[in-house]
C-alpha cells in the first residue's frame, strides 16, 4: 500500500492543466464564455471536480465563466511527491486557481474547499474573491461528522474488486442516495492498482495529516472569519451532521453581514443531494450582489 501511495495513477479524462507555484499540476475544466463573470468551485475534502460539473455548466450556459478544478493530491490533479500534504500548500493553489478562472472571481468552496477560500480572502491585503459561498461549512464544525468522512476515506484500504463493490460501500455511507451513483459515474472515482483492484482516486498519504491540519488551523478560522468584508453566503443542509444550528449561530456572529439559506432536505453533500434549488440559490446570490452576466442568456 505505501508504494502504491507514491505513484500517481491516471484518470480517464482530459482536463486542462494549471501549474501551481511548487509545480504540481491542477486539473480544470472552463465553462461559459471566457468574458462573463467569474465563478470558481472547490470542492470538498475526498471530492473531485465532477461534484460541480452540473452547477458550473449551468451558469456557464446563463453567461457566467466557471472553473471546476480538482485539489492536490485529488482526482487528475497532481501529487506531493516529497514531504505531506499541508493546509498552505491548497491555500496557495487558491491564487492559482483565482487568476485561471478571472482574477477575482467569486470562490465557492465545499466543506475544506470553503475553509480554504476564507482564509486565502483573509489573508490576502486587498481580498481575492468578489464573493464567497461556503457551503455546508462554518469555521468550527462539529466532530462526529468529519469522524464520519474520515472513516468512509479511511475504509477499503486494499480498494475493491469491482465498480459494483464501491457502488454498495457508496451506498452504506450515503443511504438516502443509494439510487443516484450509476457505475459509469462512480467509476470516474475509481482508479486501477497494480494488482488489478480499483481504489478511490485521492493520494492515501492525504488521510495521515488531515486531522493534524486540521486542530493546527482551528484557531486561526474564527479569525479568518471575522476579518471578511466581502459578500458572504452560506448555504447549509439541514440534516447535515456536520454544521448545526449552534455552528451557523457562531458563525453570523463572527460575520455579521453574512447571508445563511438552508436546504432543508440535503446533508453535508448538499450540491449533490439538492443540486437544482442549491444551483438556485447561488444563482440568485450572484445577482443581488451585481457579480452577474449583464445580459440573459437561454
Amino acid at each position: 500500500m505505501v508504494a502504491l501511495a507514491q505513484t500517481q495513477p491516471a484518470l480517464p479524462s482530459d482536463p486542462v492543466r494549471l501549474r501551481a507555484t511548487d509545480g504540481v499540476g491542477l486539473a480544470c475544466e472552463f465553462h461559459g464564455p471566457g468574458t462573463g463573470p467569474a465563478v470558481a468551485f472547490a470542492h470538498g475534502f475526498g471530492q473531485t471536480r465532477h461534484a460541480w460539473r452540473a452547477t458550473a455548466r449551468h451558469l456557464g450556459e446563463r453567461g457566467w465563466r466557471t472553473l471546476i478544478a480538482d485539489g492536490r493530491g485529488h482526482g487528475d490533479s497532481g501529487w506531493v511527491e516529497h514531504g505531506g500534504y499541508r493546509f498552505e500548500q491548497f491555500i496557495d493553489d487558491t491564487a492559482c486557481l483565482a487568476e485561471a478562472a478571472g482574477g477575482r472571481p467569486a470562490w465557492v468552496g465545499a466543506s475544506m474547499g470553503g475553509l480554504l477560500g476564507m482564509v486565502a480572502e483573509a489573508q490576502a491585503p486587498s481580498g481575492r474573491f468578489a464573493a464567497l459561498v461556503l457551503v455546508d461549512i462554518t469555521p468550527r464544525w462539529e466532530a462526529r461528522g468529519v469522524e464520519r468522512i474520515i472513516g468512509f476515506m479511511r475504509a477499503h484500504p486494499q480498494g475493491f474488486a469491482s465498480v459494483e463493490d464501491a457502488q454498495a460501500a457508496v451506498r452504506d455511507y450515503l443511504p438516502h442516495r443509494a439510487h443516484d451513483k450509476d457505475p459509469a459515474r462512480l467509476s470516474k472515482l475509481l482508479v486501477p492498482m497494480a494488482n488489478g483492484r480499483l481504489r478511490w482516486h485521492w493520494d492515501p498519504r492525504l488521510l495521515e495529516t488531515v486531522a493534524h491540519e486540521a486542530e493546527r488551523w482551528g484557531p486561526l478560522l474564527a479569525d479568518a472569519a471575522r476579518a471578511l468584508r466581502l459578500p458572504v453566503l452560506l448555504v447549509s443542509g439541514g440534516r447535515s451532521d456536520v454544521v448545526s444550528r449552534h455552528t451557523i449561530d457562531e458563525f453570523l456572529q463572527l460575520a455579521p453581514h453574512a447571508e445563511h439559506a438552508q436546504l432543508a432536505d440535503a446533508t453535508h453533500m448538499v450540491a449533490g443531494d439538492a443540486n437544482d434549488r442549491f444551483t438556485a440559490t447561488i444563482a440568485d446570490f450572484l445577482h443581488r450582489i451585481g457579480h452577474a452576466p449583464t445580459r440573459s442568456h437561454p
